[in-house]
C-alpha cells in the first residue's frame, strides 16, 4: 500500500484578518496564516489548484507571516511565523517545493507576535538578520545562519507600545549600516540603527517621526532608484485614513526638496494638519543621515491596513496600499513633478459599498501583497477570502482572476448532496458555502461555488434534502430551508456538470438580504443597465443596493470571485421550521427527502426531544421522539430510512424503527395525522462511559445472510463501539448489542462509514476523527467483531478537533476514487482521496 494510496485532494480555509499574516515568496509562493495553520498557495498556478498544504506547528492564531530572501544558487526555503501562542518559527523547504517542514520553534517573546521583518546579509553562507515585534512591547533581533536561530538583542518599546509593523533595509550604499523602523499602537515611527561591523550588531533608537493621528498598522522600505547614492524612502500607513512616506538621505546636506520647503502634501490642504518638515538626524558609522517627510498620500476614506513598495524591473517604484474603504491603490510618483498619485483603484466603488455586514461589504481589505514580478496584486478581504487582480499590458487594464476563500471559524457541519454532486459546509463564521469541482476547465479542482447563507447566528448543523435543497440549524429555535436559485443552477450545471440546468426553471432568478433581517429573499436578476435605487436604513424590507445581482454576475465560465460569491450566490429561503426551544444541536434529513430529524440543546427531559418534520407540507409530526435526558448530540438514518439512531450528552444512544404508518417512504405528508412515523425500537442508557459525540450507520448487507446491520458511536470516553443487530426473542425484532469496542486513547468526536461495503467479504470501511485532530479508518469485518486500523499519514492530521467527518455518496457511474471530507475545528475543510487498494487493504 503505497503513500499514494491517500491523497489530498481539496484544502479550503480562510485567512485570519491581520495586517503581517501573509507574504508572496520569489519562488511565487503565497503564504498566509489560517487559523493556527499556515496555507501554502501558488497563486499563478495555471490549473488553479488552491492551498497546497496546510503546515500546523502553531497552537494558537498565525499573525506574521514572511518569507527570507532567496538568491538563485539558494538550496532551500525558508519561511518564518509568529503566532499568538508566543511562539516564532522557522520552516523549511527545497527550493521551489510547497512542502515545508518544521526546523526550529523559539518562545522568547512573552506576548502574541505581531509582526516580523527579515533581510539578507552579505556573503556566504547565507545568513539573514530577523526582527520579530510582540505584544509583550518588545522587538527581539535574531540572527539565522547554517539552519540555527540566534537571539541577539531584545529591544523594549520606549514609550511602551505594542510593535505591529516593522520594517529593514540598509540605510546607505556601503552594507554597513541596517535601519529598523517599528511602528504600532502608538501614533508615532521609532527609526533604529545597527553598525554591522561593529563587534556586536545592537540596534539603536535614533528618531521617533511624528505625525500621524492613529495607530501605524504598516511599514515598508524601498530605495528610491537602483542608482548608487539613491535615497532610501519609508512608507507608513496609518489607522488616521493616510499614507505618508518619508524621505532617509545621506549627508550632511539637506534633499533639495526639503531644503526648499516645498509643501509635502502636494498641494492638498488637510483640516487640522500641517505637513511638519522637521528634519531628524541619525549619526551612525561615521556617516549624516537626514529623515524627511516627504508627502502624504490621500484618496483613502478609511483606515489603511497596508503599504507595500514595488521596484519593478524597469526601475519604476510603486506603492500598494489596502484599506478599510474595500478599495486597494496602487501610487507612483509622476516623473516631472514629483508629486505622489494614485494611478490604479481596485475594489468597490464607494456608491456600491452597501449598508449591511451580511453580505461581506463592510470591513475592508487587510492586506495587500505584490506578486515577485509586480504585475498581480493579491488583497485579502473581511470574509477570509483572496482577491487578486493581474496587469494585461496591452490593455493597460488589471482584471480580476480566481482566488482562493475559506471559512475563518471552525467549521460545524458539513453535508454531501444527495446524489454527491458537490459539498456543503457550514460554520461559527456564520456562513454556508457549496463546494464542487470545476470540470469545464479540464482540470477537474475544488471551487467555493456559491455561498447559499450568510447569517446572523453561528451555524451548527446542516443536511441535504434532495439535490436542490438543504437545511440548516444555527443558534436560534428553527431551522431554515434553502432552495437553489435559477442563476447558481445554471452556473452549477455549466461549470460543473451538476444537475439537468432545467431543473431550476421553476426557482427564483437569486435571492438577497434586507439591510435589517435574517432571512434570504428571492429575487429577479436585473439587467447590467438597471438603475440601482439608494437604500432607506429605516425600511426591515429595503434592499442593499449592493446586493443587487445582475444576470451577467453568474453567466461565467469559471468559478465566481468573492465578490460575486458573497453577494450573487444566495439561495432564497423558502421554509422556517419551529417547536424547539433552544438552539438547534443537530439535525438529519431522511435519504428519501421526505422527513427531518431534528433536536436542541436541553438540560431536561421536555426539551430532549427529537422533533420531526414532513417536507411535503412542512409541518411538524407529532407526538415527538422521547429517549434521551440531555442535549442529543447527533441523528443518523439507516440508508434504507428504516430506523432513526441518537446519541447524546447522557452517554445513551436511542434506535428508532418505522412504524407501519411511516410506510415504505419514511413517512410523508399524511402521516402528519396518522401517528408518528418513528417509534423507539430500544435504547441503552449506559452505551459509553462519558457522553456520546457522534454515531454512523455501516451500509446494510445486500443478502442479510452476509452480516447483520452495524451501527457505531463514538465518545468522550476514547472509545469507539460497534454495535451488532440481530432478531430478538419478540416478535423476531432486532435488538443491538456490543460487538466490538475500538479504543483510541483520545476522545472520539467524529465517526462515518463509507456508505457501500467492499472486498468479497463486504467489510465496512469506519472512518473517526478526534478531539486531538487524528483522522484515521477503521476496516471492520462484516460481522462488527473484528477491525484493523489503516493509518493515515501525518500530514492529513488536523491541529485541532475533527468536527465531522462525511464519505461522498458514490457518483452516478460509480468512481475509482473514494472521498472523505473532513470538518475542523481548525476552520479547514479537507477532501481526502482513497483508492480502492487502501480501502481493501487486508
Amino acid at each position: 500500500m503505497g503513500s499514494q494510496s491517500v491523497s489530498i485532494d481539496y484544502l479550503s480555509a480562510g485567512a485570519n484578518r491581520q495586517t503581517a499574516v501573509a507574504d508572496w515568496s520569489g519562488g511565487d509562493l503565497l503564504a498566509f496564516g489560517a487559523d493556527t495553520n499556515i496555507a501554502i498557495w501558488a497563486p499563478k498556478d495555471n490549473a488553479q489548484r488552491g492551498i497546497s498544504s496546510l503546515l500546523k506547528g502553531h497552537t494558537d492564531t498565525v499573525k506574521a507571516v514572511t518569507f527570507l530572501s532567496e538568491q538563485n544558487d539558494d538550496e532551500a526555503s525558508y519561511l518564518i511565523s509568529g503566532a499568538n501562542d508566543k511562539s516564532l518559527i522557522v520552516w523549511k523547504s527545497a527550493r521551489a517545493q510547497t512542502k515545508f517542514k518544521l526546523l526550529h520553534t523559539s518562545h522568547d517573546h512573552t506576548g502574541a507576535i505581531n509582526c516580523v521583518a527579515a533581510i539578507r546579509l552579505v556573503g556566504k553562507p547565507a545568513r539573514w538578520l530577523i526582527a520579530s515585534g510582540a505584544a509583550d512591547a518588545t522587538i527581539h533581533i535574531w540572527s539565522f545562519a547554517s539552519d540555527k536561530l540566534e537571539l541577539l538583542q531584545s529591544i523594549k518599546t520606549t514609550p511602551k507600545f505594542f510593535p505591529l509593523s516593522l520594517s529593514l533595509s540598509w540605510l546607505g550604499d556601503d552594507g554597513d549600516v541596517l535601519a529598523l523602523s517599528a511602528a504600532g499602537t502608538k501614533d508615532v515611527i521609532q527609526i533604529l540603527t545597527a553598525e554591522t561591523n561593529a563587534d556586536a550588531l545592537q540596534f539603536q533608537v535614533q528618531a521617533t517621526l511624528r505625525g500621524h493621528e492613529g495607530w501605524v498598522r504598516s511599514l515598508s522600505f524601498a530605495r528610491e532608484s537602483s542608482k548608487p547614492g539613491s535615497d532610501l524612502l519609508l512608507a507608513s500607513a496609518s489607522q488616521d485614513k493616510y499614507v505618508r512616506i518619508w524621505r532617509f538621505h545621506q549627508g550632511q546636506e539637506l534633499p533639495a526638496a526639503a531644503a526648499d520647503g516645498a509643501d509635502a502634501s502636494g498641494g492638498a490642504y488637510v483640516p487640522g494638519k500641517s505637513p511638519s518638515n522637521k528634519a531628524h538626524w541619525i549619526k551612525a558609522a561615521g556617516k549624516d543621515f537626514s529623515v524627511t517627510f516627504e508627502a502624504l498620500l490621500l484618496g483613502h476614506e478609511d483606515w489603511i491596513y497596508s503599504a507595500r513598495w514595488h521596484t519593478h524591473t524597469d526601475g519604476k517604484l510603486q506603492l500598494l496600499s489596502t484599506s478599510a474603504d474595500n478599495s486597494l491603490a496602487i501610487w507612483e510618483a509622476d516623473p516631472t513633478s514629483g508629486i505622489w498619485v494614485s494611478m490604479v483603484r481596485l475594489g468597490e466603488i464607494s456608491r456600491e459599498k452597501g449598508a449591511t455586514t451580511a453580505t461581506g461589504s463592510t470591513g475592508g481589505f487587510w492586506t495587500g501583497l505584490w506578486s515577485p514580478d509586480g504585475n498581480s496584486v493579491a488583497c485579502l478581504g473581511r470574509t477570509g477570502s483572496w482577491r487578486r487582480w493581474e496587469y494585461e499590458a496591452s490593455e493597460d487594464v488589471w482584471r480580476p482572476c480566481i482566488a482562493i476563500s475559506g471559512h475563518t471559524k471552525a467549521v460545524s457541519g458539513i453535508a454531501w448532496s444527495k446524489d454527491g454532486e458537490y459539498l456543503l459546509s457550514t460554520s461559527l463564521d456564520q456562513t454556508t458555502r457549496l463546494h464542487t469541482k470545476w470540470t469545464s476547465s479540464g482540470a477537474n479542482t475544488w471551487h467555493e461555488m456559491s455561498r447559499p447563507q450568510i447569517h446572523g447566528y453561528d451555524l451548527n448543523c446542516i443536511d441535504s434534502i434532495s439535490p436542490t435543497q438543504f437545511v440548516s440549524g444555527a443558534d436560534e429555535k428553527l431551522m431554515r430551508v434553502f432552495s437553489e436559485p435559477r442563476a447558481v443552477a445554471a452556473m452549477l450545471h455549466r461549470l460543473g456538470a451538476i444537475g439537468s440546468g432545467s431543473a431550476a426553471a421553476a426557482m427564483p432568478d437569486a435571492a438577497n438580504m434586507p439591510v435589517l433581517g435574517l432571512s434570504n429573499k428571492a429575487i429577479d436578476a436585473v439587467d447590467d443597465d438597471a438603475e440601482i435605487q439608494p437604500v432607506d436604513d429605516r425600511d426591515r424590507e429595503a434592499m442593499d443596493p449592493a446586493s443587487v445581482v445582475k444576470k451577467s454576475q453568474l453567466d461565467i465560465d469559471r468559478p465566481p470571485f468573492e465578490e460575486i460569491l458573497s453577494r450573487a450566490t444566495l439561495w432564497p429561503e423558502s421554509e422556517k421550521l419551529y417547536g424547539h426551544g433552544y438552539e438547534l444541536s443537530c439535525l438529519a434529513a431522511s435519504h428519501d427527502g421526505r422527513l427531518i430529524a431534528s433536536a436542541c440543546r436541553a438540560s431536561s427531559l421536555n426539551h430532549a426531544v427529537i422533533r420531526l418534520f414532513e417536507t411535503e407540507r412542512w409541518t411538524e409530526v407529532r407526538p415527538p421522539l422521547a429517549a434521551h435526558t440531555l442535549t442529543a448530540t447527533r441523528l443518523r438514518f439507516s440508508l434504507d430510512d428504516a430506523y432513526l439512531l441518537s446519541v447524546g450528552r447522557d452517554r445513551q444512544w436511542a434506535v428508532f424503527q418505522r412504524t407501519a404508518e411511516g410506510g415504505g417512504g419514511g413517512g410523508g405528508g399524511s402521516q402528519g395525522d396518522g401517528g408518528a412515523p418513528y417509534e423507539l425500537l430500544q435504547s441503552n442508557p449506559k452505551g459509553h462511559t462519558r457522553m456520546i459525540l457522534d454515531c454512523a450507520w455501516a451500509a446494510p448487507p445486500a443478502d442479510p445472510a452476509r452480516g447483520p446491520l452495524l451501527f457505531a458511536t463514538a465518545g468522550r470516553d476514547k472509545q469507539i463501539r460497534l454495535w451488532r443487530g440481530q432478531p430478538g426473542v419478540v416478535e423476531g425484532r432486532l435488538e443491538f448489542s456490543q460487538a466490538a469496542a475500538l479504543s483510541t486513547g483520545v476522545p472520539v468526536t467524529a465517526v462515518d462509514f463509507l456508505p457501500r461495503t467492499v472486498g468479497e467479504q463486504g467489510r465496512h470501511v469506519l472512518a473517526f476523527g478526534t478531539e486531538d485532530g487524528r483522522v484515521g479508518t477503521y476496516l471492520v469485518s462484516a460481522d462488527g467483531a473484528e477491525a484493523k486500523e489503516l493509518p493515515l499519514p501525518a500530514d492529513m492530521h488536523l491541529p485541532k478537533t475533527v468536527l465531522q467527518l462525511a464519505w461522498r455518496p458514490s457518483p452516478k457511474g460509480g468512481n475509482a476514487v473514494t472521498e472523505l471530507a473532513v470538518a475542523g475545528e481548525d476552520s479547514s475543510l479537507r477532501l481526502y482521496a482513497f483508492q480502492e487498494d487502501f480501502l481493501q487493504s487486508a
